[in-house]
């Protein structure tokens, strides 16, 4: 059974750092290192929302909002995909999610695996 675990948010202060990281059980590293990794957040009261996400390269796709801020790695040799987020702002609270799929396709769509959740709150 695939699982996907994030863990790492918390509360800081805006302006402040975190770093989320999603390690995938359940997959070989080879099809770990063939699926898309992302990561989307939701907000109370807003609908789920993309955030960022990496194919095998590791070369990052973002949303507008988060551009410059947030920068998204993968590890394949440890199954795991991380969001380093910085200068992160009140607008940023939310619970950050990650999800994989099968290569290919939209980076913001069609995910079929999810975790479970962390929670990011920031204060202004």
């Amino acid at each position: 059974q695939v699982q996907l675990v994030e863990s790492g948010g918390g509360l800081v202060q805006a302006g402040g750092s975190l770093r989320l990281s999603c390690p995938v059980f359940g997959v070989s590293e080879r099809t770990f290192a063939g699926s898309d990794m992302g990561w989307f957040r939701q907000a109370p009261g807003k609908e789920r929302e993309f955030v960022a996400a990496t194919r095998w390269s590791g070369i990052g796709y973002y949303a507008d909002s988060v551009k410059g801020r947030f920068t998204v790695s993968r590890d394949n040799a440890k199954n795991t995909v991380y969001l380093q987020l910085t200068n992160l702002q009140p607008e940023d609270t939310a619970v950050y999610y990650c999800a994989s799929k099968n290569s290919g396709g939209l980076l913001n769509d069609g995910y079929k695996i999810w975790g479970q959740g962390t929670q990011v709150t920031v204060s202004s």
